[in-house]
């Protein structure tokens, strides 16, 4: 804990942390607006429409090569049911 002195370092500190205050708050406020802009930017349609048609085709494109390299076949429900009861 800091010892004072004198007063003139009690008003100098106390000017100091009001405008070290003022400073965290501007910075809070532009962080806040930065945020704002950021959502709108993500959270537009347009944005949200792209995102899941990319996201559909990015899946299906790694779901087609898996198919390629692996040759693993989707089995129907038919051919199911005709070896279950075999």
């Amino acid at each position: 804990m800091k010892q004072y002195t004198n007063f003139e370092d009690i008003d100098k500190d106390l000017k100091f942390l009001r405008l070290k205050s003022r400073i965290d708050l501007e910075e809070v406020k532009l962080g806040f607006s930065r945020s704002k802009e950021i959502a709108k930017e993500t959270f537009s349609p347009i944005n949200l429409i792209a995102s899941t048609v990319a996201s559909i085709i990015k899946k299906t494109f790694v779901l087609k090569v898996v198919d390629a390299l692996v040759g693993i076949k989707p089995v129907k429900k038919k051919e199911y049911e005709d070896d279950k009861h075999l």
